[in-house]
């Protein structure tokens, strides 16, 4: 008996879903991007993960210009199609700014909701300076 399925991803107007990038030992969650159909087959394709730059309107491969690379262990997808989580193996930092996570700081005060007053609580692993030059 084989568990195998055939999903339809739901990828949005913008033909982009949300990719959590979760570390494969601790469980920390290190990003969230978008995948496009594109990336996501290249994903799966090479076992390193692809994303959409938004901003730049292209696909990209984590830690191709910098070396902070992903290996990925698995792709899962949510129960509602509309969410990946890429299990990964980080190398170096996940984050541009240096740190291992992009999600390295803590919230501790919400002004209104928008403003907000927070601590880092997140390991900075390298210079973005002296890698993205």
């Amino acid at each position: 008996m084989s568990d195998r399925q055939t999903i339809d991803i739901e990828f949005g107007d913008d033909g982009l879903v949300p990719a959590v990038a979760q570390d494969a030992d601790s469980g920390e969650v290190l990003m969230l991007a978008y995948v496009s159909p594109d990336a996501l087959q290249r994903t799966v394709d090479t076992g390193r993960a692809h994303y959409y730059s938004r901003s730049r309107e292209e696909l990209w491969e984590k830690g191709a210009s910098s070396g902070h690379t992903q290996s990925v262990v698995d792709v899962r997808v949510d129960c509602d199609a509309d969410t990946l989580l890429y299990v990964v193996e980080q190398e170096g930092g996940a984050c541009h700014t240096g740190h291992r996570s992009c999600f390295y700081r803590s919230v501790e005060d919400a002004e209104g909701g928008e403003t907000v007053t927070a601590r880092n609580v997140g390991e900075k692993v390298f210079d973005p300076d002296a890698v993205y030059e």
